[in-house]
């Protein structure tokens, strides 16, 4: 009975799971991106539209420094240690401030 041990956890296929998710999500912020630069040129510049698209690029670049940095952790350590809790805020309000800024631009 107690011989018997549960097969080994592959410490492989979450990390994979994650990089992939990062990669998918680094790749909608930057569709996001293109478009919020897409509309704030559309039918003429406004210095609003202006400085709005260019925040939402700032935007981009803070989520794409962040995802960059934990998928470089995911593809080079076994076993890799959670998300920092400043990457997660960070990662977390670039995502919300790049919405605001779409609403923004939308409007």
């Amino acid at each position: 009975m107690g011989g018997v041990s549960p097969p080994g956890r592959d410490p492989g296929l979450q990390p994979e799971r994650t990089r992939l998710a990062w990669r998918r999500t680094t790749l909608s912020s930057t569709v996001a991106a293109v478009l919020a630069v897409k509309t704030a040129l559309h039918g003429g510049a406004s210095a609003l539209g202006i400085v709005v698209c260019a925040l939402c690029c700032a935007l981009w670049l803070g989520f794409l420094w962040v995802a960059h940095d934990r998928i470089r952790v995911l593809e080079t350590s076994p076993r890799p240690a959670a998300l920092a809790p400043r990457h997660a805020t960070t990662a977390v309000l670039c995502a919300v401030a790049m919405a605001v800024c779409a609403a923004v631009l939308v409007f």
